[in-house]
């Protein structure tokens, strides 16, 4: 028997003073099976700093047609693609040819950083893309219930991020 995606629901509460958006959004996400605590939240952060009306959560993690996160206009063209992890170039290169604007996110700083040393050249045509490393501390995974009431503020692309009984720090790190 196959194990189902977990369903959380999100209060988020987000003050972004960078770019002026002030609201809350209430979000139903799934967390895939294979996802662990960590990328779930690196994808609630990402969704929180990019926070609009129109973005959402797609299908998510091993749809090769769609990204994590998009916003689409009304006519259903892509503006926003935005996916995590170190992609291969293929997907990159899709991303950018189907949407107007793409971010990848990194956040195993490690990982992220061999990765991008070797693919920097290679990504430094795509002129719509933007790669960014989320420099989350350990321990924001404890944040994550099934159902969360989280607050947001950022300011000067540092994101403040707590519920009622913890609060965390977190940075970003723009590499192109």
């Amino acid at each position: 028997m196959a194990i189902s995606s977990t369903i959380n629901k999100v209060s988020l509460s987000i003050a972004n003073m960078d770019t002026h958006h002030y609201q809350i959004h209430e979000l139903t996400v799934a967390q895939h099976p294979s996802e662990n605590n960590f990328r779930f939240m690196i994808r609630l952060i990402a969704f929180s700093i990019n926070a609009h009306e129109q973005l959402s959560f797609t299908k998510g993690m091993n749809n090769d047609d769609e990204p994590e996160l998009w916003k689409k206009t009304l006519t259903d063209e892509i503006e926003l693609w935005i996916d995590f992890g170190q992609l291969d170039e293929k997907r990159v290169r899709k991303a950018c040819g189907r949407a107007k604007q793409v971010i990848i996110y990194t956040y195993h700083e490690g990982k992220a950083s061999v990765w991008w040393q070797q693919q920097q050249d290679k990504y430094q045509r795509f002129k719509n893309l933007s790669v960014i490393q989320i420099n989350a501390e350990d321990g924001i995974e404890s944040l994550l219930q099934r159902s969360m009431q989280l607050q947001c503020n950022i300011q000067e692309e540092v994101m403040y991020l707590s519920d009622d009984n913890e609060a965390h720090t977190i940075t970003f790190t723009k590499l192109t």
